[in-house]
């Protein structure tokens, strides 16, 4: 039988997850915190906490901002580009997603952006534009002041405006442009995929050191059309290829039995692919196979 506690920290845990995965853009190491969170929890005298809400985002945030000193420290020896982890969001996994916006706060594009944020920085930027907090409330979390919480996050949004423009477009355009695209791609028809693509269009890949990937972006639209079609050579007959809502948007899912062996998330403008961001790292593609394997 669930305990008291057990049941209250339930009632959060999807919340925390959220909160964690936006701080560390890791669904792996997000599941870690909530659960190193609830430890914390369970040995707690919850009698004297007047808001469970506030207690757990507190522990939450300030334990990711640990966290993230490490995880800097170990991303900067990583082999290649860094990429968030992948996240299915179709059944509100990450929260409510209804919005241009809301979308915009879980696309891999602004994740990894927010790498370039301190702890502090991102903190507070995604307790504020994420989850809506006043400033009061977040000084008191992070244990600063109230003026400095305004000033990291104004720095914060103009990093993040300048480094990831945003691109409005309805996903169901999204989702008929990438079906498009996922076919010329499948076909190894180039001169296809160039048309769809923006002169300036990039492709990054994230292998790490497990899977062999591009060590560096690959530019413009012929390149990235060559390097795409080159890719979908290899394809199996047991591969299966289909379009998922990942992080808010449509995306590529390539899956070899239950496993995803590789996600592409697509960025689009108006009528064409500007950036591609491919994750081919089993490690990032693990959580992704336990939740969303079908």
């Amino acid at each position: 039988m669930e305990s008291e506690g057990l049941r209250e920290f339930q009632a959060h845990r999807g919340r925390l997850f959220a909160l964690a995965y936006r701080m560390l853009g890791s669904a792996t190491e997000a599941e870690d915190a909530v659960q190193e969170v609830y430890l914390r929890w369970d040995g707690t005298d919850r009698a004297v906490i007047g808001s469970a809400e506030a207690w757990l985002t507190t522990a939450v945030v300030n334990l990711c901002r640990t966290w993230l000193v490490s995880a800097r420290a170990r991303r900067e020896t990583y082999v290649g580009p860094w990429l968030p982890e992948p996240v299915p969001t179709a059944r509100g996994e990450l929260g409510p997603l209804e919005t241009v916006e809301e979308r915009e706060q879980v696309s891999l594009a602004l994740l990894a952006t927010l790498e370039r944020l301190g702890p502090v920085e991102r903190a507070v930027f995604v307790l504020r534009e994420a989850f809506g907090y006043a400033h009061r409330e977040i000084a008191d979390m992070l244990a600063i002041s109230e003026s400095l919480s305004q000033q990291s996050f104004r720095r914060a949004t103009q990093r993040v405006r300048a480094d990831a423009p945003r691109f409005e477009v309805d996903p169901g355009r999204a989702a008929a442009l990438l079906e498009r695209f996922l076919n010329a791609a499948r076909s190894g028809d180039i001169a296809a995929l160039e048309k769809m693509l923006a002169a300036d269009a990039t492709a990054t890949a994230d292998g790490g050191d497990r899977i062999n990937a591009a060590r560096k972006p690959v530019l413009g639209a012929r390149r990235v059309a060559r390097y795409l079609a080159g890719l979908f050579r290899f394809a199996t007959p047991e591969m299966r290829v289909e379009t998922r809502e990942i992080n808010g948007a449509p995306a590529m899912v390539v899956w070899l039995d239950r496993t995803p062996v590789v996600v592409v998330d697509v960025r689009c403008s108006a009528e064409v692919v500007t950036s591609l961001r491919l994750i081919v790292n089993p490690d990032k593609l693990a959580y992704l196979g336990r939740v969303g394997g079908v």
